[in-house]
Parts: C-alpha cells; sequence; structure tokens
C-alpha cells in the first residue's frame, strides 16, 4: 500500500517496527522475561532511538503485572513481552487482571513459527484463543508488514474507553523478516461524548434528592477526570466515596469524603451516583438504601458497554467523564442550589465517630500484634505523593479501612478480580513511573509467596520499595470463613512465623522481623531510610480478622 502524503516509510524487520509503534504510543519500558521467540523485540529496543528500557523479571506473571500497573499509573498502555507458549500462559492472570480493573496494556507474544506450524516445533501453541475471553482482542500478526499497524491499533484500542489489555502475537520467522511499512501514527481514538439529555435527567435527579451520594470508581481516574470529579464535589457540595484507583480523588480527611461512613451512607441515602466502577459485590451489586425504600440508582461510565445491565437504574450516563461532571456541575448551578446541609453534617458526624472508633485499634498493644495497629505507625509516615500497593486478602482488607490517599494516582489494589501475586510487578512498575516518590508493598505472607522471588528484580534494576508484611502464617481470607461454615480449617495455615526478611535478605536486599508493636515506626523509618528493597515483616494475630460485610459472592 502507498503510503499517505505526509506520511514516512518505516523500514527494518519486525521487531524493529513493534518497538517503533511502541515508542509513538509513549511507551518507555519494556517487561519481559528473555526467550528466543521474541528476540528481534529486544533487538529492537536496542537500536531504537532514543533506546527502550528492558526490565527483565524472574517470572513473566511478574513483567505482566508491571505492565499492567504501568497502564494504572501512567494512563499510557503498558507493554509485556512473553515468549511463545508457558511464557504467555504465564500472564494470563495479569491479563484478567487488566481486563476486570479497565487497564490498558499490550502484550506481545512469541509463536512458533509460521513456516513450521502445524509439524510441532518448540512451544507450538495457538494462543490468541486463550487470552480472547480475558481481552479487548487477542489476534496473530501474521507477517512482519502487518506487526507496524497491527501494534498501532493495539495501541489506541487498549488506550481507548473502555480501556484493557490487548494481546497480539507474531511468529517467530515472520518477526526477524524486514518489511516496509507506514511509519505508526500514535493517534488516540477520540473520546465518547455523552448524551446531554441524560446528563441533564441525571442532574434532576441530584437536585430533588435529599441524601444523595457519589461514589467515584477507577475509571475517574484512568479517564482522566480527577480534576473535575473534586471540582463537582466541591461546588454543590456533593458527599463522596471513593473506591480503586478512584481513592485519592477526594483527598484523605476532606470534609466531603465520608468513606469512613460508609455503612451509614449506603443505607440511608435515597440516591447512589455511581461513576467509574461496576455496580459489583464491592457495591452491593447496586442495591443501596433502606430494603423498604431503596434509594434510586444512576450509573455513570465511560462507554456504554459498561453500564450496569442488572441492576435497576433510575438512569445511566457514558461518555467522557470530564464532560460529565463539567455537565453535572453546570446544570446544577444553573437551578435552585440543593440543600444537602443536614445529611451531609450527619455524614461528617459518622466519620469523626469512626476515626474515634479506629484510634483504638490504631493503637493497640496488643501481642501478638493486631493488624492495625501497622498501619496506625505506617500512615503518619506516608508522603502525600506516595505509591500505596495492596497485594493480599485480609491484611490488605485494613489497609482499604485505613489508608486515605491524599492524591488520585496513588493506590493499587487487586481490583474486583482479586488476584494474588500482583504486588512485586506493581512495585517495578511504582518506582519507575513515580522515581522520587515512596513506594510502599503491603503483602500478606501468602501473597508474598506468588512473586517475593522478583525482589531478585528490584535488586538487579536499583528499585528500592518498602515492603511491609502482615504475617500471620495463614491464609485468613479463608480461614476464619471456613471455621465459621464448618467449626474447622483445612489448607490455610503456613509455616509460623517464616522469616520472609531474610529471604529479601538472600536475594540482595535487607529486611527485619517484628514482633513487637512499639519497634513497627521505627522499622519503617529504616526501610525508608535504607534505600533498597527492604520488607518489614511483621509477625500479626491470625485471630484478628478483618470484619466484613461480604464474602464477594
Amino acid at each position: 500500500m502507498d503510503s499517505l502524503p505526509g506520511m514516512t516509510d518505516l523500514t527494518g524487520h519486525a521487531g524493529e517496527h513493534a518497538v517503533a509503534a511502541a515508542q509513538a504510543h509513549g511507551v518507555e519500558t519494556m517487561f519481559t522475561l528473555s526467550g528466543a521467540h521474541v528476540f528481534p523485540m529486544y533487538d529492537g529496543a536496542v537500536k531504537a532511538d532514543p533506546p527502550m528500557r528492558l526490565l527483565d523479571v524472574r517470572h513473566e506473571q511478574t513483567a505482566a503485572f508491571a505492565a499492567e500497573a504501568t497502564g494504572k499509573l501512567t494512563r499510557v498502555p503498558g507493554l509485556a513481552v512473553l515468549t511463545a507458549g508457558p511464557g504467555v500462559t504465564n500472564g494470563v492472570s495479569a491479563i484478567a487482571q487488566a481486563q476486570f480493573a479497565g487497564s490498558p496494556m499490550v502484550v506481545v507474544g512469541g509463536r512458533a513459527p509460521q513456516n513450521r506450524w502445524g509439524s510441532g516445533s518448540l512451544q507450538e501453541l495457538d494462543q490468541p484463543p486463550i487470552l480472547a475471553s480475558v481481552s479487548k482482542h487477542a489476534a496473530t500478526l501474521a507477517t512482519a508488514a502487518e506487526v507496524a499497524g497491527g501494534m498501532d491499533e493495539a495501541f489506541r484500542l487498549a488506550g481507548s474507553s473502555h480501556r484493557g489489555p490487548v494481546f497480539v502475537d507474531v511468529p517467530m520467522d515472520e518477526f526477524f523478516n524486514s518489511a516496509t511499512s507506514d511509519a505508526p501514527t500514535g493517534h488516540r481514538a477520540e473520546p465518547i461524548e455523552p448524551d446531554g439529555d441524560a446528563v441533564a435527567k441525571v442532574a434532576r435527579l441530584l437536585a430533588e434528592a435529599s441524601r444523595p451520594l457519589l461514589v467515584l470508581g477507577t475509571d475517574v481516574w484512568a479517564d482522566g477526570a480527577e480534576v473535575a470529579a473534586l471540582r463537582l464535589v466541591e461546588q454543590v457540595g456533593l458527599p463522596a466515596l471513593t473506591n480503586g484507583m478512584g481513592r485519592g480523588v477526594i483527598p484523605g480527611g476532606h470534609r466531603l469524603l465520608v468513606t469512613k461512613a460508609r455503612s451509614k451512607a449506603l443505607k440511608e441515602a435515597d440516591l447512589v451516583v455511581v461513576v467509574g466502577t461496576p455496580l459489583d459485590f464491592r457495591l452491593g451489586y447496586g442495591v443501596f438504601g433502606d430494603p423498604e425504600a431503596p434509594a434510586r440508582v444512576v450509573h455513570v461510565a465511560d462507554s456504554p458497554g459498561q453500564v450496569s445491565r442488572h441492576a435497576d437504574l433510575a438512569a445511566s450516563v457514558a461518555g467522557d467523564l470530564t464532560q460529565v461532571f463539567d455537565g453535572l456541575q453546570a446544570a446544577l448551578e444553573r437551578g435552585r442550589k440543593p440543600d444537602w446541609g443536614t445529611w451531609t453534617s450527619d455524614l461528617q458526624d459518622a466519620v469523626a465517630a469512626g476515626v474515634e472508633r479506629d484510634r483504638a485499634l490504631l493503637t493497640a498493644e496488643a501481642d501478638p500484634i493486631h493488624p492495625a495497629r501497622i498501619y496506625g505507625e505506617l500512615v503518619p509516615r506516608l508522603a502525600e505523593d506516595a505509591v500505596v500497593i495492596g497485594d493480599g486478602g485480609d491484611f490488605v482488607s485494613f489497609a482499604g479501612k485505613y489508608v486515605e490517599p491524599k492524591r488520585p494516582g496513588g493506590w493499587l489494589d487487586p481490583g474486583p478480580y482479586g488476584c494474588l501475586g500482583a504486588g512485586l510487578g506493581a512495585a517495578i512498575a511504582a518506582r519507575l513511573a513515580r522515581p522520587s516518590s515512596q513506594v510502599c508493598l503491603l503483602l500478606g505472607d501468602g501473597a508474598a509467596g506468588f512473586s517475593l522471588m522478583d525482589v531478585d528484580t528490584l535488586v538487579r534494576h536499583d528499585l528500592p520499595v518498602v515492603m511491609v508484611m502482615g504475617n500471620n502464617s495463614a491464609w485468613a481470607l479463608e480461614k476464619g470463613p471456613m471455621q465459621m461454615l464448618y467449626g474447622y480449617d483445612v489448607v490455610a495455615d503456613l509455616a509460623q512465623q517464616t522469616r520472609y526478611d531474610e529471604v529479601v535478605k538472600a536475594l540482595g536486599g535487607a529486611g527485619e522481623t517484628v514482633t513487637d508493636p512499639k519497634q513497627i515506626g521505627p522499622a519503617i523509618d529504616r526501610a525508608f531510610e535504607a534505600n533498597v528493597p527492604y520488607l518489614v515483616n511483621v509477625i500479626t494475630d491470625v485471630e484478628a480478622a478483618y470484619p466484613r460485610a461480604t464474602f464477594g459472592i
């Protein structure tokens, strides 16, 4: 095909074309584990101008989780390059997490050579059908000439609403082949314009409500709408909850952030407007208020396919979230200003009472250590721009209760997929994306078993990260519920008080074990001052389980 006027030709082998497409979309780092099927991409990274950073890990899942977290933190699709067969299948959980969380990423897989296909060459596996159900798109770029355009489209698709993972693989023989193609444009899709009448209907519902509540989720950050969201909340006086990467959009401690009164707010609201997060198990499947007088529910999403199909909705809007927030604010300011003062004051009183209740656990002197005490020591030591990563079950549930970020874009958790093992990859991504910020990885001792070996990656690439572990020697998220159901538990215990800090030391990092609550704070101080990967291994009470209202079903 002839080039369009003004476009330049791209020459070289297919790996060079793939790297050029990634760089056109703003990618700076390739996360990978060495494999011969994808050597051309390494050569393309080395020879690019400027060269692309190669970040090699110890398990492909970590490369994929790092790309997923990069997409979340930077809002530019992350790039993972995985060798054929087991390299690709090792990345499936991270790709599924990205699909559930709406994280923009592109995964490039190696593939057995096309000229040998069907004869049983090494790791011959038709991979796109495996990935199709957990990605926005999965395809084979069958020839070298298809790679530049195919990669350009993959990044455009991954980064457009609703964001998510895109998988492509390239046959090994074609990866090494040369071609001439149109240079990738790096153009992004235009935002979806929301329907003005739908926005006006939501504004009317808000104006009529006596006890409205706004819930802000991950897509508020992903869609770049955090400024507009805060402006709406402050200008119209709308109380709000946050979840996922919506945390920090309303700064911790803000007078209209009522997360610490979450139960009261969701139970007593007469209108709940949920923006940028699914109406899933974390939000009672979209059922709020008194069972005798349920709250009206509005769902706002960044694209039509994300609007709930199971909930009973009073209204819905799909499109660019900044335009939605600004449209709501303008409509409310044109009419009679709603008076939500009494409702807001009641919620603020509940927040104050919650803060007072928390104080006892955050300062607990219990032996063994109560997990909440760790957060009592950690939270005051976190800078406003800290990146906090949760990788665990019960221990990280406490983090969701006690850690309220001051800024958006600084909180990473497993999201609705609930996948353990993402932490080390996310920590690698966070240290690269936010080189001057604190990076704190919260680890359960169970979760650590999935990826702790990648401390070696942190050490090799000089990426200092503070890891704080709640070590209760159990799969506590399962132990308690099984005891509740059966009166006993099995396969829920781990070795007692394992010295995971010694594992980190053996890999070139540093760390210590803490059994005295008074020593938690000083240990965290030493960790932040060390400037190396450092694990604070806190031995906690397995009986001090997080009090949960749902088991996710």
